[in-house]
């Protein structure tokens, strides 16, 4: 007799996506990219190829850049992180290669520690309008995800408006 098991949910086969793991992905893929636009710069500079690999390096690195920003600004919210410690995590993204030394920081101090706080707490912390803004869009995670992309796009489009970095204050 055949028997026919039922294969695994997929909720149990792939572990959810906690702030730890957000933060762990962008933290990642910021490095990556600060490796691109360093590879990008030593083919333009270096190897005389033009300006194609700063381009798609530069790219590719404010798209991640902004992605990481808006996800330490979640994650910080979410965390309840001082004001000063999203300011670092974003700084770490100006500093090659900073982003994985800051992640394991945060990781020690338990700072990347527990769930989306999708309900409000008796801290008094969970009860600020950004806050609650917070747990609407965590309720509504597809609504929270165009928002994050929406974000990213638009703000990647103001600094292409704007131009490279270098000419912002010529």
């Amino acid at each position: 007799m055949t028997s026919y098991a039922t294969p695994p949910s997929r909720a149990t086969d792939q572990p959810a996506l906690t702030p730890r793991r957000l933060y762990a992905v962008f933290a990642v893929a910021e490095t990556v990219t600060w490796t691109m636009l360093i590879a990008g710069m030593i083919l333009k500079y270096v190897v005389q190829l033009g300006d194609w690999p700063v381009r798609v390096g530069g790219l590719s690195h404010g798209i991640v850049f902004t992605a990481y920003t808006l996800t330490a600004l979640l994650v910080g919210i979410n965390q309840h992180w001082r004001p000063r410690q999203i300011a670092a995590a974003v700084a770490t993204a100006v500093v090659p290669y900073a982003t994985i030394p800051f992640d394991r920081w945060l990781n020690r101090r338990g700072m990347l520690d527990g769930p989306w706080r999708r309900e409000a707490s008796a801290d008094p912390r969970d009860h600020t309008r950004l806050s609650a803004l917070l747990r609407g869009f965590l309720r509504h995670p597809y609504l929270l995800s165009l928002a994050m992309i929406a974000g990213v796009a638009i703000i990647v489009s103001v600094l292409l408006w704007l131009g490279p970095p270098t000419q912002w204050f010529a």
